[in-house]
């Protein structure tokens, strides 16, 4: 039978100690909050109160229910005050030293059988643990910002963690409304292994000026549905809190380069700029604290590129779910469209049918607005019937060779003047640029899928992509109701860039046996709001895809990181291919 904890102490009343005493309180748990000084003490009580402000003016905690749970609470400066709780919880700075010292007090004061208990995030609890003379009785509780609101716990157990301690702080997860994952002590644990390695490539991206940082925090929200971009996000974290969990992680998980902070990250906390709590970061805020975004010298003026070319007739060659939703897309935005498809018309009309009848514009998804839509578009299976279009948007999914001749032809075919787009997301665009005799009319145009669900599109410019022609782009999105972000042409662009190494890192975590599918689905979902779990994504993506992505991005780079997991690459070759073979990293029926 799980013990009962009736009392407990919080030790650091930051903000996310505050958050974990106000978890306690909220379940009827008593809690003894413990600052250094009377005015860290203030401070922490102040978080606390503002806190439970919120919650009862959005209606989420009662009048009487907040005024319960802060008498619950009893504050106090010192560590003395902890001698008769049952647990206690740790939640001061991200260093070891610091956090050795208190542990070993810890270990002094609290009663012989007080389970002590880590919040770190990046430290190994091991390591912490070793400060006293009960090893076995240390665990980590690794809760996630905002406490009271997100639902996960990783509960960490070094080697010599005793069974019914990790059975005692699992149960107390149950009785907090939280779930928790246990796993083994690692740098990182889950969540932070994952997301951190995704942060700090963001960094390395905004870095190397592959794309401004309001395109690329848009990337991710547009095109992933995550809920905060990545500079936005280190911003809200703290520079210099991220800069010590990727060290730490790098210095400790194996020196994984995909770790290493980025320099960019190092000088802005030696410049003291660390994000919201400076009031400078990646971004500009009003004042210290604050969420509130304001222009500076890096804010976007008015575009002063060329004018864009007029486009009233758009190409779509492909005969896949892209080019039937593109079509559609297009059509119902009022253009006309030519559809050639490899399947022949038919095939392809049945396909544009079914994407507007499963609302792909939403806009007016009614039978006579798809019936209008319709009417736009003239089917075809020649690339001769392309001569008088003023865009040609490619959606093939052929191989470098294929895709290149078929922009040869294009080239030949189209008139003088015409954009020539490819919705690749692994192929280099300047090849295909250089296949013809236009390269300056030749770009990307990278929907996100599903693109009857993102908003997003990938402008890719090469080397010799014209203004014009990038301006004309950007138009016929703006006209498609689509947010455009222009980048570099370079393996993955930017949303593949820092989605798929990602995937790629929860597929090496679960290869390595550290935790299963669904704990490690569970920390991206419930510890950083993630919509959904890297391996949910992947079998929806299809391994096969992920794998040809991968592969792209680790041929331009060689950067050992980004090699594909082995056991990604068993799977495809085994044909689970996710989802729609009806086996992935899951099972899937009725599929």
């Amino acid at each position: 039978m799980a013990r009962e904890f009736t009392r407990v102490g919080v030790v650091g009343l930051g903000t996310m100690g505050a958050g974990i005493v106000e978890v306690f309180a909220r379940n009827g748990v008593d809690v003894v909050a413990v600052e250094i000084s009377p005015d860290a003490l203030a401070r922490g009580r102040a978080t606390l109160t503002r806190s439970t402000d919120r919650a009862v003016a959005r209606g989420k905690l009662a009048g009487a229910d907040r005024d319960a749970l802060h008498a619950r609470v009893d504050f106090q400066v010192g560590l003395d005050a902890l001698h008769a709780v049952d647990l206690v919880v740790e939640a001061v700075p991200e260093r070891l030293d610091l956090k050795r010292r208190i542990f070993a007090e810890l270990d002094r004061i609290c009663r012989p059988d007080t389970i002590l208990a880590t919040n770190t995030s990046s430290l190994g609890v091991t390591d912490i643990a070793v400060a006293t003379g009960r090893p076995q009785q240390v665990v980590g509780l690794h809760f996630f910002n905002p406490a009271p609101v997100m639902k996960l716990v990783e509960v960490v157990r070094t080697v010599v963690t005793a069974a019914d301690v990790v059975d005692d702080v699992e149960a107390l997860c149950a009785r907090l409304g939280k779930v928790g994952v246990t796993i083994g002590d690692r740098a990182g644990f889950i969540a932070n292994a994952l997301l951190f390695g995704y942060l700090n490539q963001a960094v390395s991206l905004f870095e190397a000026r592959h794309v401004t940082r309001e395109d690329l925090d848009a990337a991710m929200t547009l095109g992933c549905g995550l809920p905060m971009g990545p500079l936005a996000l280190l911003d809200l974290i703290g520079l210099d809190t991220a800069y010590e969990i990727l060290n730490t992680m790098y210095r400790h998980g194996g020196r994984n380069r995909r770790h290493a902070p980025a320099p960019l990250i190092r000088q802005m906390v030696t410049a003291g700029l660390l994000g919201r709590k400076t009031g400078r970061g990646f971004y500009t805020y009003d004042k210290p604290g604050s969420a509130k975004v304001v222009p500076d010298g890096s804010t976007p003026t008015a575009d002063d590129a060329p004018g864009s070319t007029a486009v009233t007739r758009v190409g779509v060659v492909g005969s896949g779910t892209t080019a039937a939703d593109l079509a559609a897309v297009f059509a119902a935005a009022g253009h006309q469209v030519v559809a050639v498809g490899a399947d022949g018309p038919a095939g392809t009309a049945g396909a544009v049918r079914t994407a507007l009848d499963e609302g792909v514009t939403r806009d007016d998804p009614d039978p006579a607005g798809r019936d209008a839509a319709l009417a736009r578009i003239s089917w075809a299976d020649a690339l001769e019937q392309l001569t008088d279009v003023d865009l040609v948007v490619e959606a093939t999914a052929g191989d470098l060779d294929t895709t290149r001749t078929l922009f040869a032809r294009l080239d030949e075919v189209c008139k003088p003047g015409v954009v020539l787009a490819t919705t690749t997301s692994t192929l280099p665009v300047i090849e295909l640029a250089m296949a013809t005799r236009r390269p300056a009319d030749v770009l990307g145009l990278h929907f996100c899928a599903p693109v009857r669900a993102r908003t997003l599109v990938e402008v890719v410019t090469t080397v010799r992509t014209s203004t014009e022609a990038t301006a004309t782009a950007r138009a016929v999105c703006a006209a498609l109701g689509r947010t455009t972000l222009v980048c570099d042409d370079r393996a993955g662009f930017v949303v593949d860039a820092l989605l798929f190494p990602y995937l790629n890192d929860a597929v090496r975590m679960l290869e390595a046996g550290y935790a299963g599918v669904d704990d490690i689905d569970h920390a991206m979902t419930l510890g950083c709001g993630y919509p959904t779990g890297p391996f949910a994504l992947l079998d929806a993506i299809g391994l096969d895809v992920a794998l040809a992505v991968q592969r792209a991005l680790y041929r331009e780079s060689r950067e050992p990181g980004l090699a594909p997991a082995p056991l990604l690459h068993h799977l495809v070759t085994a044909g689970h291919l996710g989802r729609a073979a009806g086996r992935g990293f899951r099972e899937h029926t009725g599929r």
